[in-house]
């Protein structure tokens, strides 16, 4: 790939490839919770730059996010740390003015590709935000199975019920919420709706799972919880989370990658690797300054 000092022509720019409304998604069929196990996917980004209309916040960003594991974006405010993220399942370019250039592989393949949905890329590639955004006036069983129409996925009243369970057991609601699924998702508490918010990204069966600061907005008991969830979770789809909490990314990923940007240079990874390492014996001084608290 060719460097630019100005953002790529439209191929990728914001709403260049959005779904054409007149042509329906493919229906699929409802994957119950207890099938076999499928093998875990990994994303990779290879030379990724993002721009704001002339504004270059990434440069040539190449990373592996391995299957099966929980990846933690660390770094400052302001790195580009939640657009790399918005990047990797197409949000990047609903933002007006937004472009991009280089390579998101989703085992191997281009979700930029000529033909690739966006909405197809976001049902695989699942997003849970930093504030938790149910429904408020649907009730909790429909929260739940909401991605299913707008996915293009087909479920008969059964599956439905079973996805409901399933899916709200995964995210570990469903013991505290059995009793009222017809509750407005809008009546829980803060780190319930978040758990609610996964366990409607869980219902279409996505491959990845992209956390943005899930935790911000939440007390530390449901901090907590949400971090039991995301571990039990790992075995069943590959994590990729941001977060500003030093002890949070130890306590959660098995690998990590740390972002960094100045007044002058857009956003970069200084360095990556296992977590483990990355905050014992960091390879970069200013990997070492920032997960020691002593900038950021």
């Amino acid at each position: 790939m060719t460097d630019t000092a100005q953002p790529p022509s439209p191929v990728q720019q914001s709403g260049a490839q959005d779904d054409p409304p007149t042509v329906p998604l493919p229906p699929v069929p409802a994957v119950p919770a207890d099938a076999p196990a499928r093998a875990l996917s990994g994303l990779e980004t290879r030379e990724v730059t993002a721009w704001f209309g002339q504004r270059k916040v990434l440069e040539r960003v190449s990373f592996t996010m391995r299957a099966g594991e929980i990846t933690a974006l660390i770094g400052p405010s302001g790195c580009g740390k939640s657009t790399y993220l918005r990047i990797l399942n197409r949000m990047h370019e609903m933002v007006r003015g937004a472009a991009l250039a280089g390579e998101v592989l989703l085992d191997g393949e281009d979700v930029y590709a000529p033909g690739r949905r966006p909405a197809e890329v976001r049902r695989r590639i699942g997003m849970v935000f930093q504030r938790p955004n149910p429904f408020p006036a649907m009730s909790l069983y429909d929260n739940v199975v909401s991605g299913l129409k707008l996915s293009g996925i087909r479920a008969s009243r059964e599956e439905r019920d079973h996805l409901v369970e399933s899916s709200l057991r995964r995210a570990g609601l469903w013991d505290e919420v059995s009793n009222r699924l017809g509750t407005p998702g809008g009546a829980l508490s803060g780190g319930q709706q978040q758990r609610l918010c996964i366990a409607r990204s869980l219902a279409v069966s996505p491959e990845i799972l992209l956390m943005d600061e899930p935790c911000s907005a939440l007390d530390p008991t449901s901090t907590r919880r949400i971090e039991e969830t995301i571990a039990e979770l790992r075995h069943r789809v590959t994590i990729v989370i941001v977060t500003h909490n030093m002890q949070q990314a130890q306590r959660v990923s098995q690998s990590c990658a740390f972002f960094l940007a100045t007044h002058d240079t857009p956003g970069r990874i200084v360095e990556s690797g296992p977590t483990e390492r990355l905050f014992t014996d960091p390879a970069d001084p200013r990997t070492a300054d920032y997960v020691n608290g002593r900038f950021g």
